[in-house]
Order: C-alpha cells, then structure tokens, then sequence
C-alpha cells in the first residue's frame, strides 16, 4: 500500500490510510504488525504520522470485536475485509470520542480512492453516521473483548474461565509504560512523575514520545515491561561473573546483567536486531560483547571454561505480551506453537552445557501457555539427573508467593490489574549437578 505524500499533514488521512493497512495485514494476512513495519509500510509517513498509525492500528485491534459488536446493528451483511477494517477505524475512533463528522470524511474518501472499496463509500457514510449518533454510554456498556476461540480454550484450561476473563479485562486496556533504570529507580519515578513498582520498574501512566522523556539521550533508563525485567533480576548477576544472554535483542535483559557488573556476552541470530541492541548498550554507555549466531550451534569450547550464568529469554509464542500488541491473536493461529515448544527443550538443554560446574540457567517465555513454560520445567528436570529447580531464587522484592509454584514464576496479565497489569511470563532458576554423561 502506498503512502500519499501530498495529503495535507493535518487532515489525517496518510495516517489513517496506514493504519488500515497494518490492520489487514493482521486479520487478512496473518503478519505481524512488527513484520509490516519493518517490510517499510510505514518509510513514507512524518514521525508523527507514524506513530498515529500505529496507535490507531494498535486500539483497533485491542478493540475489534467490540467495534464489531456496535458495528453489528447498522450492518444486513458483511462487506469485504477492506471496508469492514475502515468501518472498525471509524467505530473506534467516534466511541473514544474524536470528532465524528472528521472520521467519517477520512474514511470516505479513502472508500473512493480504492478500485475494491470505492463503490462501499456510501454505506461506510451512512453506518458511521449512524453509529455516531449512538450515546457514548453505548461503548462503555459493551464486554470486553474476548480472544479469539484457538488461543482462549487452551487458557482456560490453564487458567480457569474467570482468570482469563481478568487477563482480558487488562488486555483491553491501553498499558502503562515501564522502564529499567540504570541506577536509583526512585529518583527516576520522582523525575518523570512515575510510580516505583515493587519489582524496581517505574511505570508512566502518560508517556507521550519515549525519546523525548528527560533521561532518554543519557541512558538513564530503557522501555521494558516490568515482568519482562524480573528475569534477570532472577539471575542476580553479580560483579565479574560471565555471564551468556541467549536470544538477547534487543537488549533489555543484556543491559540490566551490564548495570550489575557482569561480563556480558549477548548472542541473538538476528543481526538487524542485534543492530538495536548496539544502540541501545551505546545510548546506556553500558558495555557486552555481542555475537551474532545461532543458540543451538553456540559451541562450548568458545565460553571458555563455561558461564557462570545463563539467561535463556526462549523463542516463544509471546502470546503474554497481547496487551501490548494485539495484533498478535488475528496474525496467528497457533500453528507454529509446536516447533516453539520443541525448540525450546533443545535450546534448555544446550544452554545447561554452557555452564560451569555450579552455574545456574534462568530460562523465561512471555507465554502463558504452561507448554511453553512449567511443562518444559517438568521435562528437562527428567531428562537431566541432578538438575534442580531453585525455587528460592525466585522469592524477589515484589513477588507475591502465591504467583511461585513447584514448576516455577508464573506471572499473568491480571497481576496488579490495579495498577495496569503486567505481560505473562513464566520464569524459572535451574542448576545442574554433574555433567550428563
């Protein structure tokens, strides 16, 4: 889809247009709105166009099936995907209270541009009138989204009906920011107005543009959600301990191992991911050796007599980090979960020849499907003699002790929904005995 440079910078439609594509590429294409981006959908668009469509594509898809629910009423039959996408812009933007008869202008004439929509114009005017013409009482009142059936079933069978009901009500809401401080996280929250979260994260509640926060250009602090961060804390790295950060890009959990102090060495596959964690080590001043290679093919003789630690963030399916891209559940199915599950038991096992005698492995998913984090707990304690759970590494500042069980760390989204939820994560401190063998 292309971009129109000459549309005036205030009427919205560039930005509208390139939400709309975001969003079919996610329910019509099965692609990642990271996967659209980074293919250039968004190279043509002003920064601040940019990041318009993405927060409208982003609501949209956090919102979909209530904007289908209000939408419902106004509709005999459903018209093609591309049109039914601009109708849910246009539901979402008029309920959260933008200025109806704008949206609905926007939306026409980006009806009429379209060989396949172009002749939808007039039923995309007459549907969005008449949705704006609803009370806004009428947004307020419909359910939560819930996920789609392929994902929901399996968490309710996890979880119970009413904790994935709770996941949701978090999941529909527009998360807080958090981010990692270098050093004093109370300083840090008092500076940019924040709360200090027991974990040590702070969390904004208002953000506006991240580069712009005071502290961004020193490296005082990186965007990272508060659940993602208490992995490493889980390791608790110590001053000159040598330390492996397995599939590290972009570099959250690398930076926090530098900030302690230990010998980072940061391996990821991707180089144009590893390209961000250079940036980001760069903009901290914080220091790692970077290797760009594959986990599985990470020889032993080149640790050098082996890690102290190691953090394994695993390839997962990321379904715990929904909240904050729910773009997630209309581009996948699920389908590719199994190979994820497989992967990661070769990778547990990898990991654990990398370490000394007396080493530990942090291994964590941000999923919260228990096959991709307590099962995999309960399996390689079975395949490896000797291999133990520490569950006492786990009890950190902030974690509540009913969120640990046998397997490991289990945190969900529902967990302090008061104060904005967190990502799902499961997290677990494995120590070896003897070598297998």
């Amino acid at each position: 889809m292309t971009q129109d440079r000459a549309t005036a910078p205030d009427d919205g439609i560039a930005a509208r247009r390139a939400a709309l594509h975001l969003i079919e590429q996610a329910t019509g294409g099965q692609r990642l709105m990271s996967e659209t981006i980074a293919a250039g959908a968004l190279e043509r668009l002003s920064p601040p166009d940019r990041a318009r469509a993405q927060r409208l594509a982003t609501q949209v898809l956090r919102q979909l099936p209530t904007a289908d629910r209000a939408l419902k009423p106004f509709l005999t039959k459903q018209p093609p995907l591309a049109v039914r996408n601009a109708l849910r812009l246009g539901a979402v933007e008029i309920m959260e209270g933008a200025a109806a008869h704008g949206v609905v202008n926007a939306m026409v004439q980006i009806m009429s541009k379209g060989k396949r929509t172009q002749s939808y114009k007039g039923l995309v005017n007459a549907v969005l009138r008449k949705l704006a013409e609803e009370p806004p009482e009428a947004w307020a009142r419909m359910p939560v989204p819930k996920l789609p059936n392929w994902l929901r079933g399996p968490m309710v069978e996890a979880w119970g009906r009413k904790s994935v009901e709770a996941m949701e009500a978090v999941q529909a809401m527009i998360p807080p920011l958090d981010l990692t401080p270098k050093g004093d996280g109370a300083a840090l929250a008092e500076a940019l107005g924040g709360d200090l979260l027991p974990t040590g994260s702070v969390r904004l509640r208002e953000a506006g543009q991240v580069s712009a926060l005071p502290g961004y250009d020193t490296g005082e602090w990186w965007v990272q959600d508060a659940a993602a961060a208490i992995a490493a804390r889980v390791l608790d790295a110590r001053p000159g301990e040598r330390v492996l950060d397995l599939c590290a890009a972009p570099g959250g959990k690398t930076m926090q191992l530098a900030a302690a102090g230990a010998q980072v060495t940061a391996l990821d596959l991707s180089e144009t991911r590893l390209g961000r964690l250079r940036e980001n080590l760069a903009r901290t001043g914080l220091g790692a050796e970077v290797v760009q290679a594959d986990a599985l093919e990470f020889d032993a003789s080149e640790a050098e007599g082996g890690f102290d630690a190691i953090l394994l963030d695993a390839p997962c399916s990321a379904t715990g980090t929904i909240r904050r891209h729910p773009d997630l559940p209309y581009a996948k199915d699920g389908s590719e979960f199994g190979a994820l599950i497989e992967l990661q038991a070769e990778m547990i096992d990898h990991a654990l020849t990398l370490l000394k005698p007396g080493g530990r492995l942090v291994f964590c998913t941000c999923s919260l499907l228990p096959d991709e984090g307590e099962v995999q707990v309960e399996e390689a304690l079975a395949r490896h003699e000797g291999l133990t759970n520490d569950l006492k590494a786990l009890a950190r500042p902030g974690i509540e002790p009913d969120w640990i069980a046998a397997e490991g760390l289990r945190l969900r989204p529902d967990f302090w929904a008061e104060r904005g939820g967190m990502d799902g994560f499961f997290i677990a401190c494995l120590r070896p005995g003897a070598r297998d063998g």
